[in-house]
């Protein structure tokens, strides 16, 4: 792995994310605040960038969800993981796992980008 390289693995998907240091900053990729994770969903034109917290790789409708990715892209995915399941359906399974997680206790939430 080259310097400024970071390799992220989860459930099976390995990415590579370039390490970027800023002077005196937190350090984050594009926007994404450390705990979470962006991805994108949908296809086509479609398509939205969403940025979710990693426990929700944990979840059991989440991890359908990549069941699906997988099945359609495989798990050697390049760059950002793709959810292909329509924009409407990822915020309502989104919906469904923060009301169960605001159950059991407050987090901060990645969805103010």
């Amino acid at each position: 792995m080259g310097v400024g390289e970071k390799s992220l693995t989860l459930k099976g998907f390995h990415l590579n994310r370039h390490h970027h240091h800023g002077h005196g900053k937190k350090q984050e990729f594009r926007g994404v605040p450390k705990g979470c994770l962006a991805i994108k969903v949908g296809q086509g034109e479609e398509q939205q960038r969403f940025v979710v917290p990693v426990i929700y790789f944990n979840h059991p409708l989440f991890m359908q969800l990549l069941k699906e990715a997988e099945e359609e892209f495989g798990f050697d995915q390049k760059g950002t993981i793709t959810i292909p399941c329509h924009v409407e359906e990822f915020r309502n399974v989104r919906g469904m796992i923060d009301r169960e997680k605001s159950l059991h206790h407050h987090h901060v939430g990645c969805f103010g980008f």
